[in-house]
């Protein structure tokens, strides 16, 4: 997927659309993992396929699971992966599926896992899927437009203490009770249904001389509201540790997440397994306490100016890789 949560306006999006973020640095991170065997990868954010397509090219043994939970986003996948027919099993199902999806599949140990969070370009750029606050369209923000709440239930019927959580949490917006307030003012005398609606609501919430500085006022309400109506960080925290299981010795798995709370999962959970869990005090490593994983970056690795010049969405992502060394106990 191609995103960060700073939506861009539709004006913008042209030149980055379906350009798939830091795609020479993911080949190479899961190329000894992948390369002149029969691997298997799970592409666990699969989007428009454009990470999916450039693995299986570049390897032509590779095995490609790809899940997600758009299925629009599926079906055009599905048309560009075409030429790879035989090697790929795409899959309606959100990321913390996957020991289900490759329990059904027969797949029992992964060689390379990719995810790629958060909204797509697609979702992104078709205005009525209610993600960008700079293109009107109806409240809605699902990922999978099958089920669940939309972000009109969100903004029209949770509390006002829910909704300032939810707007501090997940979008660490400083204003969070005046934007719940001004919202439940609003619905008071009609209910809100549009992104126009809600993005000017909130910029009239927050005081002058913040909207002044650090993009659109609204940005971290869209984020957080998107965040609440997908469940997003419930299926990061299970996803991650469910992938790391699934991966075998040798193979490596790539995190790309475009805001704090996200990577703060990945990173926790990828530490919790590069840690040696020896008690201290002993002078050798116990059997089976060892790290499980190596961590193949130092944090969190940013984008180079020059691929945020290639591609604006790549501007917030940060990058995790890690390579399982020892199976677990």
């Amino acid at each position: 997927m191609d995103h960060p949560d700073d939506a861009p306006a539709a004006a913008d999006t042209a030149s980055a659309e379906h350009v798939p973020v830091l795609l020479d640095r993911v080949l190479a991170l899961l190329a000894p993992a992948l390369a002149d065997r029969p691997a298997v990868a799970v592409d666990a954010t699969l989007g428009l396929g454009g990470h999916a397509e450039a693995l299986l090219a570049a390897h032509p043994q590779l095995t490609l699971v790809g899940l997600d939970r758009d299925q629009a986003a599926l079906a055009r996948s599905r048309d560009r992966l075409a030429p790879y027919a035989g090697r790929i099993h795409l899959v309606h199902a959100v990321y913390d599926r996957m020991p289900e999806v490759l329990d059904e599949l027969g797949i029992g140990g992964v060689d390379g896992v990719l995810f790629d969070l958060g909204v797509s370009s697609m979702q992104l750029d078709v205005a009525a899927r209610g993600f960008a606050y700079a293109q009107d369209a109806p409240l809605d923000m699902r990922m999978d437009q099958s089920s669940g709440i939309t972000a009109e239930d969100v903004v029209n019927e949770y509390p006002v203490p829910q909704l300032a959580r939810i707007l501090r949490e997940y979008g660490e917006e400083r204003f969070a009770l005046r934007i719940a307030q001004a919202i439940e003012r609003e619905r008071r005398r009609a209910p809100l249904r549009s992104t126009a609606q809600l993005a000017e609501l909130v910029r009239e919430a927050i005081p002058a001389a913040t909207r002044r500085r650090g993009g659109h006022p609204a940005k971290r309400t869209f984020q957080a509201l998107r965040i609440e109506v997908n469940g997003e960080l419930d299926a990061v925290r299970g996803a991650v540790p469910a992938a790391l299981d699934a991966l075998t010795v040798g193979g490596r798995i790539v995190s790309l997440a475009y805001h704090s709370l996200e990577d703060r999962i990945v990173k926790h959970a990828f530490a919790a397994l590069a840690t040696d869990t020896t008690p201290p005090g002993l002078p050798v490593t116990l059997p089976g306490s060892g790290p499980q994983l190596k961590l193949l970056n130092r944090g969190a690795e940013p984008a180079s100016a020059a691929e945020i010049d290639a591609n604006a969405r790549a501007a917030s992502v940060k990058l995790r890789a890690a390579e399982r060394i020892r199976a677990a106990v």
